[in-house]
């Protein structure tokens, strides 16, 4: 009896999904869209303040330190309440996000994601930099490079090779942490689970089941990725 029952369980879960899976591909298409736009914004952001702490101009050192310090030391949870309420407070709403398809607290959520994931993607960066012999750097400016190109042409190549691990650590990590924005009304897959488990909780191993293994695929892909390209690295060696 119990075991005829937890079949029907699991045929009406999978029929449940299935009649549900335009809901649960829109989901997986905003984790998918908040994840690659803030993994983009971080990156970019993340090599700036890696190379404002780097840098010989004292101000920058220090502007590049508090930025890392700051978002390293306050909860995700706190960086993305901060975004959705203070940005609107002081008049910023992006009213032109309707224009483009993209919700306002969409942007919200890729300003606070990419802000708190830029600066462990600086400090995997520095590390980077660091492991670069100083040598190398001092060559650069002996034959005339500014601080920029040597950055850029010398140290940056070289410091690939070493941050590919820890930056695939970090965005596997924003992937997950992308969760929290399900609880600032925006559409991904965490909130697909929270919408169905409330509407339909019979199903809810499914729905659970569902939406881990579309974690989990996210997750693999791109590990995937970066495994791919730390083995074309080591090709070029």
């Amino acid at each position: 009896m119990a075991l005829a029952e937890s079949g029907n369980l699991a045929v009406g879960g999978v029929q449940y999904l299935w009649q549900e899976h335009n809901a649960f591909l829109d989901g997986l298409l905003g984790t998918v869209k908040l994840s690659l736009i803030a993994g983009i914004l971080s990156t970019i952001l993340g090599l700036i303040v890696a190379a404002m702490r780097v840098s010989p101009i004292p101000a920058l050192r220090i502007a590049g330190t508090a930025w890392s310090g700051f978002f390293r030391n306050t909860p995700l949870t706190l960086v993305f309440l901060g975004t959705s309420v203070v940005l609107p407070i002081v008049g910023i709403r992006f009213a032109w996000a309707d224009a483009i398809g993209l919700d306002t607290f969409f942007i919200f959520a890729v300003i606070a994601l990419s802000t708190y994931t830029s600066c462990f993607v600086a400090d995997a960066i520095r590390s980077g930099f660091n492991s670069v012999p100083v040598g190398q750097a001092e060559a650069a400016r002996a034959v005339g490079m500014t601080f920029g190109q040597t950055l850029r042409l010398v140290v940056l190549p070289q410091a690939l090779r070493t941050v590919l691990p820890p930056l695939a650590s970090m965005y596997i990590a924003m992937i997950k942490n992308s969760a929290i924005a399900e609880f600032f009304n925006v559409g991904e897959l965490t909130k697909f689970f929270d919408d169905s488990v409330r509407d339909h909780p019979e199903h809810l191993y499914a729905e659970f089941i569902a939406v881990a293994l579309g974690y989990i695929v996210l997750t693999l892909l791109v590990s995937a990725a970066f495994n791919l390209a730390e083995r074309k690295l080591a090709v070029t060696r």
